[in-house]
């Protein structure tokens, strides 16, 4: 009996040690992959405060938590079971889904473009694409509908670069770590952008305390948000366009027709020996300029056809569906 007993302790102490050692390679690959997508986490993170700008400050974080937990959806309940079944049965199409994403993004991003530029005429193509609302609860419904769909893309480029980061491993240890990559990272991303759209209040309050030093924090957090949230939509938005025109010209690589990125790779290096100067930094900065470019080409012909073919469309068949 004794015998059998320390037999089943050595066994559950294996047990344990393999335990501790999956969940040790399940963190290396999670920070690994993390790193590999940090890129798009920071886009992310950029973009998604501009869907709260301009609300009533008391529906601020409730919208940021429904965001957040349309997050964890995309990524735990359709983007997670998705890569791993498409990684498994049809790698084939990861890149032109993704490319597809790539397209929703030059065209959000075009479209603010085209806003700013454009209000008019922007505010035109947008009751065409989704009808106009004037309920706030519509709108609000609206802002977060947007910011969802948004995430689905960036939440999908973020989970195949982590795929691709842990294809060699078992299909358990890749669910593991798109699971733990998905979860810190929507984590990470909602809980700054809570921090970055409740600034300007907690500036507020320090702004009242007794402690000259902390007045003096608050004062800046009340003058220097606002602008910092207009830098922001603006970091947003050539970060939808760089990571779109990214997407697409990577994915056509992928596919056979590498023109565009032979093309962007030539210009860069001209670019950079004519500078001479941080070469890496302005190598970045002439590629990205490229890819968003691209984006916008892209983005205003998407545009064109959301506007005058499948906006059109869409709203005569939708009094239809109620």
């Amino acid at each position: 009996m004794a015998t059998g007993l320390i037999a089943l302790l050595d066994d559950i102490a294996a047990i344990a040690k393999m335990a501790a050692a999956s969940l040790d390679d399940v963190a290396a690959q999670t920070a690994k992959a993390g790193a590999k997508a940090a890129g798009v986490v920071i886009d992310d993170a950029a973009v998604t405060p501009r869907y709260v700008v301009g609300l009533t400050p008391e529906r601020e974080l409730p919208i940021i938590g429904r965001i957040a937990l349309g997050s964890l959806k995309n990524k735990l309940l359709f983007l997670l079971p998705g890569a791993l079944l498409l990684g498994y049965f049809a790698p084939w199409a990861i890149t032109p889904l993704l490319m597809l994403g790539g397209v929703y993004l030059c065209y959000e991003g075009a479209e603010k473009l085209y806003g700013v530029f454009f209000p008019h005429a922007a505010h035109e193509h947008e009751n065409a694409v989704l009808g106009h609302k004037t309920d706030p609860v519509a709108l609000e419904n609206e802002k977060v509908a947007g910011a969802v769909r948004t995430d689905f893309i960036l939440s999908a480029e973020i989970m195949a670069l982590t795929l691709s980061t842990v294809a060699d491993a078992s299909i358990y240890m890749q669910g593991a770590v798109l699971a733990a990559v998905g979860i810190a990272i929507t984590l990470a991303v909602y809980g700054v952008v809570g921090l970055i759209v409740k600034a300007d209040d907690a500036g507020v309050a320090l702004a009242k305390t007794s402690v000259s030093a902390l007045r003096a924090i608050g004062r800046g957090l009340v003058v220097g948000m606002p602008v910092f949230l207009k830098f922001l939509a603006v970091v947003g938005t050539a970060a939808m366009l760089w990571v779109g025109g990214s997407i697409l010209v990577h994915g056509l690589a992928q596919m056979g027709y590498a023109g565009p990125e032979h093309t962007i790779h030539d210009i860069s290096e001209v670019v950079t020996h004519a500078v001479a100067v941080a070469p890496g930094l302005v190598g970045w900065i002439a590629t990205s300029a490229q890819q968003a470019l691209l984006a916008i080409v892209v983005g205003a012909v998407t545009i064109a056809v959301m506007g005058n073919i499948v906006g059109p469309i869409w709203n005569r068949l939708r009094p239809a569906s109620h």
